[in-house]
């Protein structure tokens, strides 16, 4: 059984919460793309982890954890965020812990590329992470960057990093006016905290294969949602990697597999963090309580998200761009300090009402339409059966999943793990 968890709008919808939720009843847990620039953050009763780069099932002792090929690994980034798990408890060891020999590795000229890149443009920046993942996916495609396999062949990896230090040297030098980089100090860099992952390299596509065939349970993460897609997202204020679930195979490292089911994973309001179009965005005080209430600064970074309503007509688009066969709405609570709640229904677009998601380069023209919904103005973060709901709430959520055309299977009105009802 192979099921794949994924956002539907512009990341942080509380993919983690859920994989952490679901992951009891799963075998294998595998992040299939994307690097450390999201975090997925978790609440159970072992405190509060902000995850990276690891899989949301690293909190559960009895499922086994993939980092898939299509990945891009910061090796320092893994090596302090294991310690940090390490610290409360948590284990990790090449048992549970499997990292694909065909990833990426980021390198620190990549994160120096990308904060240069981001300080040249200025006013036109792209909203970076500034963590080098632009950079490393342009390396990988240009067939110029190193991957994990490579740390267990070092005499070969050290002399490809001088080749490539020398090229890169010819734009961060030469082109940007820095200081060159030291292929001494790369090499070294990859001493430091490759040997710490060795033993956890291997070909998990040849172990995902082998748990597909004994009836595991395989659960795939992603990382972002469907509308920062490097193709399906608002290009050029993308990620630089596939969030679709159907890439999920492809990144995880099973190409020949398929997915049974996808969880599309929304929120009940909308949040986007980093430049680019955002139809339905609140502005000023509106904005600010929303963003208070419901936390919205970014797990990876720390910066405060942009918010508005929920926007049905990028979450429509999201469900089919991500075959969703079920949705879990989360952070439902955070709506019961309004009234009255408005939905973006429909965007107008020169003067025309469109309801489908228009091509990127048109959204900056798009104006939000909305309609108001009563609010139920009473604390529901102790609702555990869909009867417990408010009729307001249970209409919002009965409109929202009409909207989208995609059942809602999950609604999560807190943060903590039991802070769900299943629909």
């Amino acid at each position: 059984m192979l099921t794949a968890i994924c956002g539907i709008n512009w990341g942080d919808e509380g993919k983690g919460k859920m994989v952490d939720l679901l992951s009891q009843d799963q075998d294998v847990v595998c992040r299939y793309q994307g690097g450390n620039n999201a975090g997925h953050t978790v609440i159970n009763e072992r405190g509060k982890f902000v995850l990276n780069l690891l899989p949301s099932g690293i909190l559960r002792e009895n499922v086994v954890n993939v980092l898939g090929c299509g990945m891009v690994i910061d090796i320092r980034h893994l090596t302090e965020e294991a310690g940090r798990l390490r610290e409360k408890g948590v284990k990790i060891t090449p048992e549970n812990l499997k990292i694909s020999d065909r990833a990426v590795i980021t390198m620190p000229y990549h994160v120096l590329m990308d904060c240069l890149e981001e300080d040249r443009l200025a006013g036109k920046k792209f909203g970076s992470t500034r963590r080098g993942i632009a950079p490393v996916y342009s390396d990988k495609y240009m067939k110029k960057a190193f991957r994990m396999g490579e740390l267990l062949h070092p005499e070969r990896l050290y002399e490809r990093v001088r080749e490539i230090v020398e090229w890169k040297n010819l734009t961060i030098e030469g082109g940007y006016r820095h200081e060159p980089v030291s292929a001494d100090e790369m090499i070294e860099y990859l001493k430091t905290y490759g040997e710490i992952w060795k033993d956890y390299i291997c070909d998990v596509g040849l172990y995902l294969n082998r748990m597909d065939a004994a009836g595991k349970k395989i659960m795939f993460e992603a990382q972002l949602g469907a509308l920062k897609d490097i193709d399906f997202g608002i290009y050029p204020f993308t990620s630089s990697s596939s969030t679709i679930a159907a890439y999920a195979p492809i990144g995880a490292g099973v190409p020949n597999l398929r997915l049974d089911k996808t969880i599309g994973i929304m929120k009940a309001y909308s949040s986007c963090v980093g430049e680019g179009p955002f139809t339905a965005e609140l502005f000023g005080e509106e904005a600010e309580k929303l963003r208070a209430a419901g936390g919205e600064y970014g797990a990876a970074t720390g910066r405060p998200r942009r918010v508005g309503p929920f926007d049905a007509v990028a979450s429509a688009y999201g469900v089919r761009c991500q075959g969703a066969d079920e949705v879990v709405l989360t952070k439902l609570d955070i709506l019961s300090i309004y009234d009255e709640i408005p939905i973006c229904t429909a965007y107008e677009l020169d003067g025309k009402i469109v309801r489908e998601f228009p091509y990127p380069d048109a959204l900056s023209r798009c104006k939000p339409v909305f309609e108001t919904f009563k609010g139920w103005k009473c604390d529901i973060s102790h609702c555990r059966k869909k009867e417990e709901l408010p009729k307001e709430a249970l209409d919002y959520i009965a409109f929202i999943e009409k909207a989208c055309a995609c059942k809602i299977s999950y609604v999560a009105v807190g943060a903590e793990r039991d802070a769900v009802i299943k629909f």
